[in-house]
């Protein structure tokens, strides 16, 4: 998943559709490339499952994946819970040094 956002167009895309649901047409008209490369993106990021697509008509309609979305922030919140268990230990080591 972060290789898939480790490009900025697909983390730029990946932003975009967390303000909601969009086209490619829709995602291609706030960028500076293609539809073609657009889809290219969204092809990336579909197969990381961190977004999916719905059939509207004659187009698809890609919003942010919560289920990928929740594994990406459960990596992160383990890096976070890590860090904080480090701090508390480092700060009570600091308190019984004190005199």
């Amino acid at each position: 998943m972060l290789e898939a956002l480790g490009d900025g167009t697909r983390r730029t895309i990946f932003e975009l559709l967390a303000a909601g649901p969009r086209s490619v047409a829709q995602i291609a008209d706030d960028l500076p490339v293609s539809r073609p490369a657009v889809s290219q993106h969204l092809k990336v990021l579909k197969e990381a499952g961190l977004v999916s697509a719905t059939a509207m008509g004659t187009r698809r309609v890609y919003a942010v994946d919560r289920e990928g979305l929740a594994a990406v922030r459960a990596y992160f919140d383990r890096f976070w819970h890590q860090s904080l268990a480090a701090f508390a230990q480092a700060a009570e080591k600091a308190a019984e040094e004190k005199p």
